[in-house]
């Protein structure tokens, strides 16, 4: 049973990679549809609001697996970036009519492209043409997208069930949080695709709390795994694969004992 659970894990792992790395490759090559929707059919579309804010807010439920106060508060201030988000994507946007006031323009002057902000901004600056600033951040941004959600689901398909025991092989042999660094990869990527008052304001916040949230962890690990996990620290990275790590806890756990009970490194 435990064997069959580990390829069930793999499998939806591997199919959501795929599927992120098929969208990649789509909005490359295709980009969006170049008939623009103006903007009294692109907004007030509550349906749109509601499947896509159920489908990121499960996604994030399923692949974190939040079980502490401090995870649970992190998720729902994460969820409360979905909803907001999400709600000025395809519902009302009030930060774009905060801009059309700003710049002396009617709310109805921005259709589905000219609401990619950054694009947008190319445009009115005269660096990019309208149509290759969107081409330009959809593929930033759906490529962030991407990388965070394959780092969350392969981190949950390597260290599910391993509460009793450190985890460091697979992609935590490459990076200590990958799961956390996904979180925050998808927050700049959705500031990135579609910029909004509350989400710029959010996403600082969402990063800092990740960032506490992974140095409490690995005070907690090194706590209970002492000399193991600082060792392991100190060659594996926190969030950029490519730093040597840094063991951050060192001077707070030296003489903390490890103990017989154990705990995963989740994230």
């Amino acid at each position: 049973m435990r064997g069959a659970g580990a390829v069930w894990r793999w499998v939806l792992a591997g199919v959501v990679v795929a599927g992120s790395l098929w969208l990649f490759l789509d909005v490359v090559s295709t980009g969006l549809d170049p008939e623009n929707m103006p903007h009294e059919r692109w907004y007030g579309n509550w349906a749109d609001v509601l499947i896509v804010t159920a489908v990121f807010t499960l996604f994030l439920l399923g692949f974190t697996r939040p079980r502490r106060r401090a995870e649970w508060r992190n998720a729902g201030l994460y969820a409360a970036f979905l909803i907001s988000l999400f709600t000025e994507m395809f519902g009302v946007p009030l930060s774009l009519y905060l801009v059309a006031a700003l710049l002396g323009l009617a709310p109805g002057a921005f259709g589905r492209d000219e609401s990619l902000l950054w694009a947008f901004a190319l445009d009115r600056l005269g660096l990019l043409p309208i149509q290759a600033g969107l081409h330009a951040v959809m593929v930033v941004s759906i490529a962030l997208i991407a990388a965070g959600v394959t780092l969350l689901a392969v981190g949950w398909a390597t260290v599910y069930g391993g509460r009793k025991r450190l985890v460091t092989g697979g992609i935590y042999r490459y990076l200590r949080h990958p799961q956390y660094l996904g979180l925050i990869l998808i927050v700049l990527a959705f500031n990135i695709q579609w910029p909004t008052l509350p989400t710029l304001l959010m996403a600082p916040v969402l990063i800092v709390r990740y960032v506490r949230l992974a140095r409490h962890e690995d005070e907690e690990l090194a706590a209970r795994f002492g000399p193991r996990f600082r060792a392991y620290a100190a060659r594996t990275a926190a969030f950029i694969p490519w730093r040597r790590g840094s063991c951050i806890v060192e001077n707070e756990t030296r003489s903390a004992a490890p103990t017989s009970a154990g705990a995963s490194h989740r994230n």
